[in-house]
């Protein structure tokens, strides 16, 4: 079984790595040459002790945690995954309350591995995933964040609405037998925000 993503070696024919975590990293540090900006440096050495402390809480509770919720198969499974999973966005946005990223002024790894989960949460993982405690949007630090990095560069060029809810919504049929996509909601990600 194949998984995304997925860095794939077309002159060798093999895949280098499917794991997310690994992928970032090999992106950040491997391929400067090939690079518009090569300066971008998303693991800079005096932050990554800072980025990897974030790492290991943020995935398992959030990255991870919507998964959890999503295909919890009992009560209690689904309860154990969607409480961490809010007091971890909790403890986000008490972090973005006081730095305009997750690791301070500076876009990092730990800020691109959320911005993942966050930019689906309330289009697909609010509801799909019963993960309805409370939306993105009811966040004002972290629904500015997600705005600020959706708005920084090109990035919001790699965010297909359309695809992400045309995927989850038809893709996971024990979840959603209908295969129905809803419509909405409607999330302006290009209203100002008040970050930086």
């Amino acid at each position: 079984k194949y998984t995304v993503p997925v860095l794939f070696d077309k002159q060798t024919n093999k895949i280098v790595s499917n794991e997310s975590s690994e992928i970032i990293r090999m992106l950040n540090s491997e391929f400067q040459e090939f690079a518009e900006h090569p300066e971008v440096d998303l693991y800079p050495e005096e932050l990554r002790s800072q980025i990897d402390e974030i790492n290991e809480w943020v995935y398992p509770s959030i990255n991870n945690g919507v998964y959890k919720s999503g295909f919890a198969k009992s009560q209690e499974a689904y309860e154990e995954a969607v409480f961490p999973l809010f007091e971890a966005l909790d403890r986000v946005e008490g972090i973005l309350s006081k730095t305009r990223f997750l690791a301070g002024d500076k876009l990092t790894e730990a800020d691109v591995r959320l911005f993942t989960t966050l930019i689906r949460f309330d289009v697909v993982y609010h509801g799909h995933f019963k993960c309805n405690i409370r939306r993105v949007e009811d966040y004002p630090n972290i629904s500015n964040y997600v705005r600020d990095i959706f708005q920084h560069g090109d990035l919001s060029e790699t965010v297909d609405f359309k695809h992400i809810k045309n995927h989850y919504y038809h893709s996971h049929r024990s979840v959603n037998p209908t295969g129905i996509i809803p419509v909405g909601p409607a999330i302006d990600f290009w209203s100002p925000h008040n970050r930086g």
